[in-house]
């Protein structure tokens, strides 16, 4: 979705995302993406998040969160998205999130971009991608990468997996 298209689209309390998973040498793996722009340049740990985004009008949100993970890395996983559930963040929106075992190479990362008045009050425009780097973690890992609202996740997959067996 393109920034004017963001404008235009009325503000909805909900995203959806998808979290990839597969099997690594030490386990279980999920893919986190770490955004974009100035205000997460230096930002590591608890600022990752899985590939989400609003749902466009009419869109269930299964195909939003593939829609999604492919503009903001520029792949779109084969497969049935499996239902994680919702969870609230701290600012309170909620993420609808579903998972996806897939394989992805972060190496190829083509994520779509926004535009920023950077530096502020300088009324310069500059595009920054809405997504600057992906990464495989262990699923500990992921737990410190993630941003504190989306790490119930990794228990929820981890749940799944058991029972899924």
């Amino acid at each position: 979705m393109t920034p004017a298209q963001r404008s235009a689209t009325p503000a909805r309390a909900s995203s959806a995302g998808l979290l990839l998973y597969r099997q690594g040498a030490r386990g279980w793996e999920v893919l986190l993406v770490h955004p974009g722009g100035p205000f997460w340049r230096k930002r590591d740990a608890g600022a990752w998040s899985i590939p989400k985004g609003a749902p466009e009008p009419g869109e269930d949100d299964a195909a939003a969160a593939l829609r999604e993970f492919r503009e903001e890395t520029g792949s779109l996983p084969a497969g049935t998205p499996v239902p994680l559930g919702r969870i609230r963040q701290k600012a309170g929106k909620e993420v609808v999130a579903f998972a996806l075992h897939g394989d992805f190479d972060p190496a190829t990362l083509r994520s779509n971009t926004f535009e920023l008045e950077w530096p502020p009050h300088s009324g310069r425009l500059q595009a920054f991608p809405e997504v600057d780097r992906a990464e495989w973690f262990d699923l500990d890992a992921a737990r410190e990468k993630l941003i504190e609202g989306q790490r119930p996740l990794i228990q929820r997959l981890q749940d799944w997996l058991r029972a899924a067996g």
